[in-house]
């Protein structure tokens, strides 16, 4: 495969999911990969001596930019112990970059985007439609390679 190849979008949510398992070990935490039906938790985490878990949704771009979509869901599944690790692959050969932000910063932000952009006019002055389609952004880095935050 080229260094700059695409994947599948199926392979690169499952790619990102073992990335952040696979930092989460790396940096001396004990990760499990949940199975397929497990919604909205991809990882749980937890510390060596197991007082403190933490339950993580991957979301995985190849892309360049610093925009993961969620859906409408996002803005309320919120616990002090969830989070999201948004993952940018990039090139095969460059090492993933991760963004690490509490579920609440996600539900609020992915809330306040939206309500700007159904409030704002699309092309020709026309009203956006609403959908379940959600935008997070992370373009100023405030939360990347935040690992602290997970309290591990």
């Amino acid at each position: 495969m080229q260094p700059s190849a695409k994947i599948p979008a199926v392979l690169t949510g499952v790619a990102g999911e073992y990335f952040v398992a696979a930092e989460l070990s790396r940096r001396g935490y004990i990760a499990s990969i949940s199975l397929r039906n497990t919604r909205g938790i991809d990882v749980l985490a937890t510390n060596q001596d197991g007082s403190r878990s933490v339950t993580i949704q991957c979301k995985t771009s190849q892309k360049k930019r610093k925009g993961w979509l969620l859906n409408d869901k996002s803005e309320a599944f919120v616990a002090e112990n969830h989070f999201y690790v948004f993952v940018l692959l990039g090139n095969v050969t460059d090492r993933p970059r991760y963004h690490v932000v509490p579920s609440q910063v996600v539900a609020k932000r992915v809330k306040a985007g939206h309500r700007k952009w159904l409030d704002t006019p699309g092309k020709g002055g026309r009203k956006h439609a609403d959908n379940a389609m959600r935008l997070f952004t992370d373009g100023d880095d405030e939360f990347l390679e935040r690992w602290d935050l997970l309290g591990l």
